[in-house]
């Protein structure tokens, strides 16, 4: 039972506001790394950034490490918002176990369902941590019931609540079969078992026992044959099950109070599973690093933050990155918040920020054997969610933007930065208006850039309903050769999605054939932009007649000639404008979506399908064609209808008419 002188890494994770960085400062203050505990948004370890701090959220990974009875703890506290998260996606997979912050109030535990799910497509060993218990609506049975269909494992509950006149003043331990009374920002104090809870804690001993036996055979036989295990055997019970991810034990308690916090550290130190287990879980052997973020800071340069594993790692060791490529380590730092502290090793299992690493990147491996070494384990990809357009208020700044916005996209699994061959634009993109809010502040105050910022511009198209025969002729006589083409276009309307079809049907030489081509050109020239201010598809060009001088044509005559015969002829076609359409996936509780529905008509877009997201109970997966000028936004109104846990993926899939009243201000604007 435990493993006395390791290092243990824990994830903090659930969702935005159950106290995740509360419980952070709660467990460094009880293991007497702070004097005092701090308050989130003011003087905590964690959320220490401007950007978290105005916000009063976890907008960035939190790490902090401490000691307590010899044990040696690292805790990474991941962002519980959406819009966030993917920041903490890539250190799920290092961690030893995971202990999920929840809520005592029971219709915000389906707000954990895309944790559990992560986690377990990870098989990352997990807990159960109800805070906030002092403001418990309902029982903790009431709690669990709610969790349960968001669990694909059992929920065991590790303690049962002492209540006195309807609030929570301290707990029984079933493991220990001990109770306790909380004390504000102490241990909590023993006492004896109360006489009327005496039945009430035996039978859910004897229910945590039964939950056991579901895994473990001899347990099952010693309960069938009324006999007792020991508490070693239970807790080596405990240890396994949770470490093979058939059970999830539950805690609870008050991390702003104090309140179970060092009953939880106690827990974790006896049952965290070893970091052997994370490293075969990432598919690593030998000595290593596996790398979780990145960061960029001051004089100091770039920080690779990663879970040494298989080895230590020493100050100015050769490192070999998964490409192959070498580096020295430039610094080794402990890391408690926003502060960091030189050190000369790290010990396997400990989480340091490694300096000067260059080819490192998040998600990847470092070695210190010379072997290049990769993961096991694919990191979930963050959609594209939102966007967009950014440019430097002052074009003097575009390099020094564009060496920024690198930076920060290494920083950020949740942010891509992309040009848009067509409008030409700069688009940051990420998972919502918040998250690239914070982008934009970070530009401003960590690199001193004023960048513009817009909604993204849509790529339209026209088209033709009909079609129209036309000759374009360019003639021009100056000193010397003059130019001369003359063709007879024959222009109509072609399938959707055809693009351009052209070809030629001439007799008799009238356009020499060298020069079908620079007609051609001439037609694409004139696509480019139509009648309509956009550029034009989906037709067939004929080139049916002409004529020609033996002196003074030329190439770039009949290009104009092409190029006028279509711009003349294109406004008598009947333009019509032409608007992508996207193929969504949304992802949303099945209480939800009927108001998603609802949405997705109100935006023009068309319900294609449903059907139950696979290993998601109480989830549906909704297959939607929108028109891309709808999606922009579409998230902050998804999240809005589901309680912030609605997603989507976008595809292209079509060109559509679009008429009416919006045809009517995009092609003015045009």
């Amino acid at each position: 039972m435990g493993h006395s002188g390791s290092v243990r890494a824990i994830a903090l994770v659930g969702a935005a506001g159950t106290g995740k960085t509360t419980l952070l400062e709660a467990m460094l203050f009880a293991s007497g790394t702070l004097p005092r505990q701090g308050e989130v948004g003011s003087n905590s370890v964690g959320d220490a950034s401007p950007e978290a701090r105005l916000r009063g959220q976890s907008v960035e990974l939190n790490i902090a490490g401490f000691e307590l009875l010899g044990d040696r703890y690292a805790v990474i506290d991941a962002p519980g918002s959406t819009e966030f998260a993917a920041a903490g996606d890539l250190a799920l997979p290092a961690v030893d176990l995971a202990v999920i912050v929840a809520d005592p109030h029971p219709g915000r535990a389906a707000l954990l369902a895309p944790v559990f799910k992560e986690l377990e497509r990870l098989g990352v060993p997990r807990a159960v941590f109800v805070n906030k218990i002092d403001q418990a609506r309902g029982t903790l049975d009431d709690v669990l019931a709610a969790l349960a269909p968001v669990s694909a494992a059992p929920l065991v509950a590790r303690q049962i609540p002492l209540v006195e006149k309807e609030h929570v003043t301290g707990f029984v331990d079933l493991a220990l079969e001990r109770a306790f009374v909380y004390r504000a920002g102490q241990a909590s104090q023993r006492i004896d078992l109360p006489a009327e809870l005496a039945q009430v804690e035996a039978q859910a001993r004897f229910h945590m026992l039964e939950q056991l036996a579901d895994y473990d055979d001899a347990l099952m036989e010693q309960l069938l044959s009324d006999l007792a295990p020991s508490q070693d055997e239970v807790f080596a019970d405990l240890l396994s099950e949770m470490s093979q991810g058939q059970i999830v034990p539950v805690f609870f308690g008050s991390a702003l109070n104090g309140w179970g916090v060092r009953r939880l550290l106690k827990a974790l130190r006896h049952e965290t599973p070893e970091v052997e287990r994370a490293a075969a879980r990432l598919g690593l052997t030998g000595p290593c690093a596996y790398a979780f973020k990145t960061s960029y800071a001051g004089q100091v340069g770039k920080l690779t933050y990663a879970r040494v594993m298989g080895g230590d790692l020493h100050d100015g060791d050769d490192l070999t990155a998964a490409d192959g490529q070498h580096g020295r380590a430039g610094g080794l730092l402990t890391v408690t918040g926003s502060s960091t502290k030189k050190i000369d090793h790290a010990a396997s299992g400990e989480v340091a920020a490694i300096a000067k690493i260059e080819a490192a990147h998040a998600g990847e491996v470092v070695s210190m054997d010379g072997k290049a070494r990769r993961t096991s384990i694919a990191p979930a990809e963050a959609p594209v969610l939102y966007a967009l357009s950014v440019a430097a208020k002052d074009r003097k700044d575009d390099v020094r933007l564009s060496s920024a916005l690198a930076r920060l996209v290494e920083e950020d699994p949740g942010l891509h930065v992309v040009l848009d061959p067509e409008t030409q634009e700069t688009l940051l993109t990420g998972q919502g208006q918040a998250h690239l809010q914070v982008t934009l502040d970070r530009l401003h105050r960590r690199f001193g850039l004023e960048v513009a910022s817009a909604r993204p511009k849509i790529s339209y198209r026209e088209s033709i309903r009909k079609g129209v025969t036309q000759r374009g002729r360019h003639k021009k006589q100056t000193g010397g050769h003059g130019q001369f083409g003359d063709v007879v276009l024959e222009i109509r309307p072609g399938p959707r999605g055809s693009g351009l079809t052209f070809s030629a049907r001439i007799t008799g030489g009238v356009v020499p054939r060298q020069w079908v081509p620079a007609v051609e050109q001439g037609v694409r020239d004139a696509l480019e932009r139509g009648p309509l201010g956009f550029p034009v598809t989906d037709l067939e060009v004929v080139l049916i007649d002409g004529s020609h001088h033996s002196v003074d044509s030329s190439e770039m005559a009949f290009r104009a000639a092409g190029r006028l015969a279509m711009a003349e002829g294109l406004p008598q076609c009947a333009p019509y404008l032409l608007e992508p359409v996207e193929k969504l996936t949304i992802y949303a509780p099945s209480a939800s979506t009927s108001k998603v529905t609802q949405a997705i008509s109100a935006r023009r877009g068309q319900i294609m399908g449903f059907q139950p997201r696979e290993g998601w109970a109480g989830w549906e997966e909704i297959e939607v064609g929108l028109p891309r000028h709808e999606r922009l936004d579409l998230i902050a109104e998804l999240r809005g209808l589901t309680q912030g846990l609605g997603t989507f993926t976008a595809r292209f899939d079509h060109m559509a008419e679009l008429s009416g009243r919006a045809a009517e201000e995009i092609t003015r604007a045009a």
